[in-house]
């Protein structure tokens, strides 16, 4: 019986978000005919992202806000940060082709614009598009030259649609063709291993009431869905239905390689209690696509995993920026971090070190400054994370009072409030290492606690996302099998794979990691020599079993 493929392209790619439009787009214009297969309408969570691109070393944005910064400050920040989530020489080349990245991206109709944030802040309003967005000023970087490198894609609200959008455009001009509504379920392998296309799932012949209606629902599902998980639920249920009845089998032959960019695993909670079991109570910062079916699917070929363990948690406590002052503690009264400090830290030293507990301490004085600049300061999202974490406050006339209200150790917070003020007192470094210049003695009662632990909440939750994936070759983003060896025909890029911000993430660090690894990934999977084309074409039209060729290797 014959092995029929329903749809031919040179190059293969498996999710159309920021990776995999990257991905699509390089190889395009390397002269390979690309083909995305897109389980929902596109975009991924990147659509649903703040759209920060992390970029540095001089890029042109920076050059026109004024901001004096060099690769050499990049690349000493980074190594901090990233550690040995890749080689030096990987890091070198990203922070080398930083300023080239953000020109890539703008020549595809990516819009930035050189506003510069003038306080410190987790995330900028529609006022300012360059900005802090790690922890390049906090007191443990001190010693490196700090430079504003947080480039926001121009738009309003959260601005992630501003960069696939684009990137989506550019694509189609370039002449990639994109199959929606299509899950990859399986990739399929010839008998030397190589990868030489996919079995998906499909409504692309479903009557068009029934697309519609699919892609309306998984857009709700996504955003607002991502706030509220039992509707996210609901209609995951109601997808799968549609799927079940409509939907049908292709297979598509990939004539020279397939890219994996269908994004983490933060939406699947098994591979959660599995890998990082400790991560469970935030926000899954995704969309249903974030189940981990990309990292599956290279699995069952023979792909080795690492840093599945890893997940980001973003306790944000900026802005307002007055809270640059106040001061976190956990049950104990114990300083948790420099308050400076970018959220993904904070919430990794809440969540691995102090059991997910945290409060921030104010006076009145400091609570008045925080209120009125709240307005000014916050986008719509954070004005209303704090208004929630003001509701719910814990006031007291004395430290003693509101630390009993709390539950949280009376003496452990005088103590750790009289070495804070102390420290300020007498000019002596802060107990955390948070800069002088950030530091604010906490006097005046009453006394404000505002929990910013870890947990469940509609109005003031943690976002979360997975930073490990399948281990892929540095040089060519080619998929890693756990014998060490590549995996002819598949390369993987964005959070399906390790990268750059899988040990520490920084806001804009893993968009960037998917536009630099999906560049790779798709010039790779692009460049098999005409030899090598014409040599693996020989095995494409062997029937399912016999010598060329294999049946599908099952996937998640």
């Amino acid at each position: 019986m014959g092995f029929d493929w329903d749809l031919v392209a040179d190059v293969v790619v498996v999710g159309f978000g920021a990776a995999g439009a990257a991905a699509a787009l390089e190889a395009a214009a390397d002269g390979a005919q690309v083909l995305a297969l897109e389980r929902f309408a596109g975009g991924g969570a990147s659509a649903l992202s703040g759209g920060i691109i992390y970029a540095g070393g001089g890029t042109s944005v920076q050059r026109a806000a004024g901001v004096a910064d060099t690769p050499e400050a990049m690349l000493a920040y980074l190594e901090r940060e990233v550690g040995d989530a890749v080689s030096p020489e990987t890091l070198r080349r990203f922070v080398d082709g930083s300023p080239a990245m953000i020109e890539w991206l703008k020549g595809h109709g990516v819009p930035f614009e050189a506003s510069l944030c003038p306080y410190k802040t987790s995330y900028p309003n529609d006022s300012y598009y360059l900005y802090y967005s790690g922890s390049e000023i906090s007191g443990a970087f001190r010693d490196i030259p700090a430079a504003q490198r947080g480039h926001r894609v121009k738009g309003k609200g959260t601005s992630g649609k501003q960069l696939t959008g684009p990137l989506t455009a550019a694509a189609s001009r370039l002449g990639v063709r994109v199959e929606t509504l299509t899950q990859a379920t399986q990739l399929i392998a010839d008998d030397a291993g190589a990868v030489i296309g996919v079995e998906c799932r499909t409504l692309r012949d479903a009557p068009g009431r029934v697309r519609d209606r699919y892609t309306r629902m998984a857009k709700v599902a996504a955003k607002p869905g991502i706030y509220y998980p039992p509707l996210r639920a609901a209609l995951e249920k109601r997808l799968d239905r549609l799927d079940r009845q409509y939907g049908k089998t292709i297979r598509v032959l990939a004539r020279r390689g397939v890219v994996l960019g269908a994004g983490g695993f933060i939406a699947n909670r098994a591979m959660l209690r599995e890998y990082a079991p400790d991560y469970r109570g935030g926000l899954a910062l995704g969309t249903t696509g974030d189940d981990g079916s990309g990292i599956r699917l290279a699995q069952r070929v023979g792909a080795a995993t690492d840093r599945m363990g890893n997940v980001s948690a973003w306790r944000f406590l900026l802005p307002p920026s007055a809270f640059t002052g106040a001061v976190l503690v956990d049950a104990a009264g114990r300083r948790v971090i420099d308050e400076t400090r970018y959220g993904a830290a904070v919430g990794h030293a809440l969540i691995t070190e102090h059991d997910g507990k945290g409060w921030l301490l104010a006076d009145d004085e400091l609570m008045r400054t925080a209120i009125g600049q709240i307005g000014k300061q916050g986008a719509w999202f954070q004005r209303g994370q704090f208004e929630a974490m003001r509701r719910t406050a814990i006031r007291g006339a004395t430290l003693e009072a509101v630390a009993a209200k709390a539950g949280i150790d009376v003496a452990g917070l005088r103590a750790t409030v009289d070495a804070h003020n102390a420290a300020i007192e007498h000019g002596t470094p802060d107990p955390v290492g948070k800069p002088a210049e950030f530091t604010k003695p906490l006097r005046t009662g009453p006394f404000w606690l505002l929990d910013v632990g870890i947990k469940p909440s509609l109005a003031n939750p943690c976002p979360m996302l997975t930073l490990g994936g399948v281990v892929v070759d540095e040089q060519t983003g080619a998929v890693k099998s756990t014998a060490g060896n590549d995996i002819p025909g598949l390369f993987a890029a964005g959070r399906t794979a390790v990268g750059i911000c899988s040990e520490s993430y920084v806001s804009g660090l893993s968009l960037s990691d998917c536009i630099f690894s999906g560049r790779r990934a798709g010039r790779s999977a692009a460049g098999l020599s005409e030899l090598e084309a014409l040599d693996q074409a020989t095995v494409f039209t062997h029937p399912a079993g016999s010598a060329g060729c294999r049946p599908p290797v099952e996937g998640n």
